[in-house]
């Protein structure tokens, strides 16, 4: 299987007038196409750096990253703007929908601004939105749908393109139960369909049961690894219990 995903010895320094601070240190991850990997860790643990370093929201202060074989520190701004728009889908946990733009138009956008056909985009946004069950809300706006609703409205916008690889930064983090289960299964459906590679935060143990391999890290280190192996969810929740457990952290930073 091809490698979607590449880190080599990423560090990740924030220097202020008076001390600098290490967030990340010598991060080396491998990630396959068609794998849904979690990261895991407790608050602090340099998590949400992580994934911004990974997906472009901000850049390492040393080391490569290569998503599809291309390395993200050899492109300029222009190059950089384009390759995030058409390769790779973001799901935030605070959804980051346009109020003034129907679920139709904000699925719609990321095409829009890429001048695809018209006709094209009314399939593909039919598509995405059948696969997370919004399809009929598409006429409506995001203040007249549930907050799983608008997570499940971010999510096809993140997918619609067809990018090479999904970075999910807590996506059930403002979800009940009931609607973080729905986009969860969504997403795993669309791992196991379509062979789409998710790269998900989460600090929920519950969440992370749904990936095939978590990586655990704490004060900037990946520590540990844990692969799911032919064991049901239940038994891989517990697992991932046991290594949080193990890592250490507050007990809310985990569950």
């Amino acid at each position: 299987m091809a490698v979607m995903l590449e880190v080599r010895g990423v560090c990740k320094k924030f220097v202020s007038k008076n001390q600098s601070f290490t967030a990340l240190e010598n991060i080396n991850i491998q990630v396959e196409e068609g794998e849904f990997v979690g990261i895991m860790g407790p608050s602090g643990a340099g998590k949400s750096t992580l994934l911004h370093v990974l997906s472009t929201v901000d850049s390492p202060t040393s080391g490569d990253v290569r998503i599809a074989g291309k390395n993200l520190s050899t492109m300029n701004e222009k190059t950089m703007a384009q390759f995030r728009r058409e390769e790779i889908g973001f799901i935030f946990q605070d959804y980051n929908l346009l109020h003034a733009l129907t679920v139709r138009e904000n699925i719609a956008l990321p095409l829009a601004l890429a001048k695809v056909d018209a006709n094209e985009i009314e399939d593909r946004v039919l598509d995405v939105a059948t696969t997370f069950g919004i399809h009929t809300l598409l006429d409506k706006f995001p203040n007249e749908i549930s907050g799983g609703q608008k997570q499940r409205t971010a999510s096809s916008r993140a997918i619609v393109t067809k990018p090479n690889i999904i970075f999910a930064d807590e996506p059930t983090g403002a979800l009940d139960s009931k609607s973080a289960q729905d986009l969860l299964e969504s997403l795993k459906s669309l791992n196991e369909t379509q062979k789409a590679t998710i790269m998900m935060v989460t600090h929920d143990a519950f969440a992370a049961s749904f990936c095939e391999r978590i990586l655990f890290i704490k004060d900037g280190v990946v520590l540990e690894e844990l692969i799911r192996e032919q064991s049901s969810r239940k038994v891989f929740f517990q697992e991932i219990l046991d290594m949080l457990s193990k890592i250490g952290g507050n007990i809310n930073d985990v569950i």
